[in-house]
């Protein structure tokens, strides 16, 4: 299952994101994982989960994120959630076509393996594709 959270710039998704971890690292059994790029918020979300900063790693793209995320999972198949903040800038690509896309094949990938993704989309609601308005 994927949950898109969409806005425009300053509208509150970041929030929601650290609110909707720390309730999911209280209330769920696995690990529940926060992909995000630069560190901003490291001091925000519970030690419980997992903090990642993409701009680490070399993940480039939409493919690129895709097996990047199959890899965190396959490293640890206790994760039941993983949120993504800020699908654009963790890419590195502002296309809504790709985004379309790879929020499919995330869709795709969540129901085999069963784990649930939460993406923040900085985009207005006016200008979301008709694919991605069946994940808001």
């Amino acid at each position: 299952m994927v949950k898109l959270i969409v806005g425009g710039a300053g509208s509150g998704k970041t929030k929601t994101i650290i609110e909707l971890v720390n309730a999911a690292v209280k209330e769920e059994k696995g690990s529940v994982v926060c992909l995000t790029k630069g560190n901003k918020l490291k001091f925000d979300i519970s030690y419980d989960a997992r903090l990642v900063d993409v701009s680490e790693y070399a993940v480039n793209g939409y493919d690129g994120l895709l097996g990047f995320l199959c890899g965190i999972h396959a490293g640890n198949y206790d994760i039941t959630h993983i949120y993504i903040d800020g699908l654009y800038k963790v890419s590195g690509v502002k296309d809504p076509t790709q985004a379309e896309s790879f929020l499919d094949k995330l869709n795709a990938f969540a129901d085999t393996h069963t784990v649930r993704f939460t993406v923040s989309l900085s985009e207005e609601e006016a200008l979301v594709t008709e694919g991605m308005k069946k994940y808001v």
